[in-house]
């Protein structure tokens, strides 16, 4: 297994921080700040509570660098000890399900929940508003319960939020383990493998820090568009 070199990056976050936050996408959230480290018996508490050993390129990153804070889109869902239970905090951190971060994520390649369903009802189709908006309300139900089965992201931490409740999650358990997915399910748009362009899958390390480059590169280049995550 090939270690992970987090030297300088809280050296690098802490110098994108003198820089002008509107350049890189997110940055008015975290505002390029790191929080502390977990030490060894936090983390080994952590994976005690949630029956799971991490990947270790997030485990190392936990341990070496920052339990959360600044990353990629709005940053990295800071791990906190709430009542003696550890969790991830952030705009759809409660998508993770500690209890079940120990069984196989079901998915090896691109997968949506929501295909094969039928087409929202067509208001021409209904003779008054209150039969379409009834109709309406039922096919909603039942797409939601369809799309957003939690049994879809068994063994997955969710680590960031991209806006539009578009998120990225970290598998933990199964196949798949190590790898980062997009969950761009709020669109309809299905849960699916993040790859580089040889098509090959891209871990935690790789994530963090191609974010990383790309807003240092960002931040560096005045007048131009804020990068995405």
């Amino acid at each position: 297994m090939t270690s992970i070199d987090w030297s300088g990056v809280r050296d690098r976050v802490a110098e994108l921080a003198d820089r002008p936050e509107g350049s890189v996408f997110g940055a008015n959230s975290h505002h390029f700040l790191l929080e502390p480290p977990l030490s060894p018996d936090e983390l080994t508490e952590l994976e005690e509570q949630v029956g799971v050993q991490l990947p270790e390129e997030y485990r190392s990153f936990l341990l070496e660098v920052s339990s959360g804070g600044a990353g990629p889109a709005y940053g990295l869902f800071p791990l906190r000890r709430v009542d003696g239970r550890w969790r991830w905090e952030g705009d759809g951190a409660d998508l993770t399900d500690p209890a079940t971060l120990g069984e196989p994520f079901p998915y090896t390649e691109f997968f949506n929940p929501a295909e094969g369903l039928p087409d929202p009802p067509d208001e021409d189709d209904y003779a008054s508003t209150e039969e379409f908006n009834a109709a309406e309300d039922a096919y909603w139900e039942t797409h939601d319960k369809v799309a957003y089965d939690p049994r879809h992201t068994v063994g997955t931490i969710y680590l960031s939020h991209l806006g539009c409740a578009y998120r990225h999650l970290l598998v933990v358990s199964g196949p798949e383990r190590g790898a980062m997915w997009a969950d761009d399910t709020a669109d309809d748009g299905g849960l699916k493998p993040l790859t580089d362009a040889r098509g090959d899958r891209v871990g935690f390390a790789r994530w963090y820090l191609d974010w990383l480059d790309k807003a240092h590169d960002q931040s560096h280049q005045p007048h131009t568009t804020p990068i995405g995550g």
